[in-house]
């Protein structure tokens, strides 16, 4: 799979292996940086550690050394590979107050924060016209639901993965309305363990695609707080061949056949064709899935019982 460090993600629960057969573990997806746009994520943890870091704190903790400011890069990194690759940012207005550029790049008022990952959500969504499939822990920004109903009315294929069991309310009758058209699937998935049930697995993972041509994959929940409020670092690329590598890869996983002989849109009617029959499946008691995933029911997900 795709794989990078980030926070506390390095724990037994996180770090898993395809098919997810520990009960616990989560799905998740990293990417590693390099060449130039190494650079920015250097550049931005430069601003992070100087100004916003827990040495700044009362009751802060660092290593040894890390009372000094650390010097922003003074030039890109080496080019490598061939994907175009861009870094983007959600950081509220105030705790960085440096805005001096990366290397090559123009002065930016970050004082006065960026949502660089939120809009770009919206632009990508927006001019989608094949499909879009996306994993996240969340979908409950109303103006990433509204951007999603009008790709699906345009034609689009809509395939979202969210925990089955999500953490907080969902937007229940926005996701209602997606549910309506045909071209919608909302999944789960489930993994299976040595003994004879399933379990579901609790998705992790920021990532989107469209048309097999661009993605992003960060830390940005698609909630108001990691939108618009966290600070969260995603990494977009525009690469058609790591793009699709990247689709028949979770695919395959999450279908348990590979897409290689399928395009975008077919792949994903595949991916709701499958994700149904699992789910009938799963209402029966059988565990005998292709793959992991399984349709949730768009008007209900995220209701409490009473």
């Amino acid at each position: 799979m795709w794989h990078a460090v980030r926070r506390w993600d390095l724990r037994p629960h996180a770090v898993s292996v395809p098919g997810h057969p520990r009960r616990g573990d989560f799905h998740d997806v990293y990417v590693e940086v390099a060449g130039p746009a190494a650079t920015d994520v250097h550049h931005n943890f430069v601003q992070r550690w100087n100004e916003a870091s827990d040495r700044l704190a009362a009751d802060g903790v660092w290593g040894g050394g890390g009372d000094r400011d650390l010097a922003f890069p003074t030039r890109p990194s080496s080019p490598k590979g061939e994907s175009t690759v861009q870094v983007q940012r959600t950081m509220p207005a105030g705790p960085y107050r440096d805005g001096r550029p990366t290397p090559g790049g123009q002065p930016f008022d970050i004082a006065s924060g960026e949502r660089s990952v939120f809009d770009q959500y919206l632009l990508a969504i927006r001019t989608a016209r094949r499909s879009i499939y996306i994993e996240n822990q969340s979908l409950s920004v109303p103006e990433i639901v509204a951007e999603l109903e009008q790709a699906l009315e345009r034609g689009v294929e809509v395939v979202v993965l969210l925990p089955a069991e999500p953490d907080g309310q969902a937007l229940i009758e926005q996701l209602g309305a997606l549910g309506r058209h045909e071209r919608f699937a909302l999944a789960g998935i489930a993994g299976r363990g040595p003994g004879s049930g399933r379990h579901d697995v609790y998705v992790h993972a920021k990532v989107m695609l469209i048309d097999d041509v661009w993605a992003t994959i960060g830390s940005c929940n698609l909630h108001a707080a990691s939108a618009f409020g966290n600070s969260e670092l995603n990494v977009a690329l525009w690469e058609p061949a790591v793009v699709r590598a990247l689709r028949r890869e979770l695919l395959a996983e999450h279908l348990g056949r590979d897409s290689a002989h399928l395009d975008d849109r077919a792949a994903l009617g595949e991916y709701r064709r499958i994700a149904r029959e699992n789910r009938r499946r799963r209402d029966v008691g059988d565990p005998e899935w292709e793959g992991l995933a399984f349709s949730l029911d768009p008007a209900t997900y995220g209701r409490r019982a009473p």
